[in-house]
């Protein structure tokens, strides 16, 4: 039979070691706040960071957006370019530039 080299398992055979290399993976891996669960819920925290931003960044355009609506002349502002709307006697003239027209397809 050939000689194995006991140099690797001589530190398994201290029992000390034994029960904290059993320790270290079942922390790893096996526990309920294993390193792996950790791991998956520090990226759950950090796509959650980054929607909260997301959403004060909405929250602020929304807020100016009220802000310009709260006055008549935003109001009028609104209506005017959005909706095309008018007062009366008066006339309204919308220019398109050539690149802002959707082409048409000649293949039809």
């Amino acid at each position: 039979m050939p000689k194995i080299n006991h140099k690797y398992l001589k530190p398994f055979k201290n029992i000390f070691i034994l029960i904290f290399v059993v320790f270290a993976v079942w922390m790893l891996f096996f526990d309920a706040n294993s390193y792996l669960i950790h791991r998956e819920l520090n990226t759950e925290v950090d796509d959650l960071e980054m929607e909260k931003e997301y959403y004060r960044n909405e929250i602020e355009k929304d807020q100016k957006a009220i802000k310009e609506l709260s006055s008549d002349l935003g109001v009028e502002k609104l209506a005017r370019e959005k909706y095309y709307m008018k007062k009366e006697n008066e006339e309204i003239f919308i220019i398109e530039y050539e690149d802002s027209i959707p082409k048409e397809n000649k293949n039809d």
